[in-house]
């Protein structure tokens, strides 16, 4: 495994170095989706062989309006995802980043839920919100009735909290590594200018943090598009299918219906969303033109 010397720069690692990592990402990433791809054109139960269905799995999902109403609830849940924990990550990540005691010692008290498996997270969500023994069921007032998984709103309401609550501090780790590799003679130079805190926030912490806004935002947007524990934990897709979204319809499909085909077609299309709005915010964003200072070492 030899480096290969650059006429402009430093010597770039050897094509063998990424092997090992090109291998790993073949078996778990590429092969079972190829397997996926195949397995949306077949009906199979499970059990018996698959058989050829040509086209059926996608023709009977774009006739079902549960799976038209997934989809469209799995795009809201992140789109409220991504406008509710983006303001958030970026205001505590910034304020993170200083070097105040006070402040490192809550930052380490606020990452605790980045700890905690989603399973955990929303079983103790689930607790603490039910309508009968739970917070909601002492404070009526607040409330209402208490049940706040009873309807649409208020479920969809519980979901974007949860996840807020659970996630919001990975992001603000993010924001917070990128608030302090911004360069202080920035913040220097705007005071000199008489430029105060809000001004300099405006004018110099959120262009800096515009890579970490992108890299951020594509995590958010393909989490958001694959959550499943926390619906199957918290709501179970209810009511109804009010809260059933693509990731949950293809768990019904597979460990319900024993529809593998149907399951595999959905799984598809989720890999083919997530992979276009990735797509979109890249190249809206300019990312994809950006280049980095130590590319090649």
């Amino acid at each position: 495994m030899t480096r290969t010397a650059t006429p402009a720069g430093p010597a770039r690692p050897g094509f063998l170095w990424a092997v090992p990592a090109a291998v790993f990402f073949g078996l778990f990433a590429v092969v079972p989706l190829v397997m996926v791809a195949v397995l949306s054109f077949a009906h199979w139960d499970g059990l018996s062989g698959p058989e050829f269905a040509g086209l059926d799995n996608w023709r009977t999902l774009l006739d079902d309006p549960v799976m038209l109403k997934s989809l469209w609830l799995s795009v809201l849940l992140t789109a409220l995802g991504v406008l509710v924990q983006t303001p958030l990550s970026i205001l505590l990540g910034v304020w993170a980043a200083g070097h105040q005691r006070n402040r490192a010692v809550l930052s380490a008290v606020y990452f605790v839920p980045m700890l905690l498996s989603i399973a955990a997270v929303s079983v103790l969500w689930r607790a603490v919100l039910d309508p009968n023994l739970g917070v909601p069921a002492h404070a009526a007032w607040l409330f209402g009735d208490g049940n706040l998984f009873g309807s649409q709103a208020t479920a969809i309401g519980v979901l974007v909290f949860v996840s807020t609550w659970q996630f919001t501090p990975l992001h603000t780790l993010i924001y917070q590594g990128a608030a302090r590799a911004i360069p202080q003679v920035l913040y220097q130079a705007a005071q000199i200018d008489g430029a105060g805190t809000v001004r300099q926030f405006f004018h110099i912490t959120l262009p800096q943090l515009r890579n970490a806004l992108i890299t951020s935002v594509i995590l958010m947007v393909v989490g958001g598009l694959t959550t499943f524990d926390t619906v199957l934990i918290l709501t179970q897709g209810g009511p109804g299918s009010d809260t059933t979204i693509s990731a949950f319809y293809m768990y019904q499909k597979a460990f319900k219906s024993f529809d593998y085909g149907a399951a595999s077609a959905v799984a598809l299309l989720l890999v083919l969303v997530s992979t276009v709005i990735s797509l979109v915010v890249v190249r809206l964003s300019g990312y994809d033109k950006m280049r980095s200072t130590m590319e090649g070492l």
